[in-house]
């Protein structure tokens, strides 16, 4: 992700045209009023492609971004913006409705006709735009869930936000070879969330499966600290046989065992690692990270690495003698 705006080196008398033609010329056409005056604006956006997905990451002081009924005649591929609110709360309007986003929330707007999106405590977003063509939804079902704040009351929506979030924060991952491989998931993910919020059973039946291998990696990623995961816990959180666990990750090309444990020893080298990384002894670093034998953690770690995690430790950690 490049840094496609950043106001700290430029003179306050030109920084609203700096950040309009930024922003026209890296997200979309927008009317941008801006709340503090010009000597006080500020902002920072960094944007990057993914496959047929444009990532927009942005900081700025208070403003009210308007797409007005003639910027939307200009729009040559009609997108679905997410709206993803990182700190804070912002309100958007479209079509005769209004939603306020709160940490954790997001929204879709269409580029094909007029919103508002007021930021009255400043910018903290991620802003996704992607063609309306790559969703294949019906035109009535994008009208009925935009402008609806996506969190907790949809099932599906906290695991869109995590994976849309960590799309627009993996610089490495956009350069990589990667990259466009991780765009089909997500959509497949939005059309599910979207369906869910629709009430359309049988289509959500289907984006559901389309994205139950998405959800159990999601599932085991969170609960990699509890020794008890199992393939019989993950498969009951979600409804589904053991034997067709095995099936879906077989699918993905995922063992369940070393996916697991690849994680978990990534997790404690980064813990031995950083700044904490003595508070507690090495085993306890494993024990917090499902490693419930201390011979065992230490030997598999060895075995991935070639160093012992103590070694580890000290090598990042030198001890100062007295």
């Amino acid at each position: 992700m490049s840094p496609a705006l950043d106001t700290a080196l430029i003179p306050p008398e030109d920084r609203e045209e700096v950040i309009r033609h930024a922003v026209w010329n890296s997200v979309v056409a927008v009317d941008i009023d801006h709340r503090p005056p010009a000597s006080e604006i500020s902002a920072r956006m960094e944007v990057s492609t993914m496959g047929p997905l444009r990532i927009s990451s942005a900081r700025a002081t208070a403003a009210t971004l308007r797409r007005t009924a003639r910027l939307v005649k200009k729009d040559e591929e009609p997108s679905l913006f997410l709206s993803l609110q990182v700190t804070g709360t912002s309100m958007g309007t479209q079509s005769g409705r209004e939603c306020v986003l709160r940490p954790g929330e997001f929204a879709v707007f269409r580029s094909n006709a007029p919103y508002t999106l007021l930021f009255d405590q400043g910018v903290d977003h991620h802003f996704l735009r992607l063609p309306l063509a790559a969703l294949a939804l019906p035109d009535r079902l994008l009208c009925d869930t935009t402008t609806v704040a996506l969190g907790s009351g949809n099932p599906l929506a906290p695991l869109a936000y995590t994976y849309f979030s960590q799309l627009a924060a993996g610089k490495d991952l956009h350069r990589s070879a990667y990259a466009d491989g991780a765009v089909a998931p997500g959509i497949e993910l939005l059309r599910a969330v979207l369906i869910a919020q629709h009430g359309d059973s049988g289509r959500a039946k289907a984006s559901l499966e389309a994205t139950l291998g998405l959800r159990i990696t999601a599932y085991i990623q969170e609960n990699l600290a509890d020794p008890g995961l199992s393939a019989a816990r993950i498969a009951f959180a979600h409804g589904i046989s053991v034997r067709h666990l095995y099936v879906v990750l077989s699918e993905s090309g995922i063992s369940l065992g070393d996916w697991i444990r690849v994680r978990r020893l990534a997790a404690c080298k980064r813990e031995l690692a950083g700044p904490k990384g003595r508070l507690r002894t090495i085993a306890a670093t494993g024990r917090s990270w499902g490693f419930v034998n201390a011979t065992h953690f230490s030997k598999v770690f060895k075995d991935a690495y070639g160093i012992s995690p103590r070694a580890w430790r000290d090598q990042n950690h030198p001890r100062v003698s007295m």
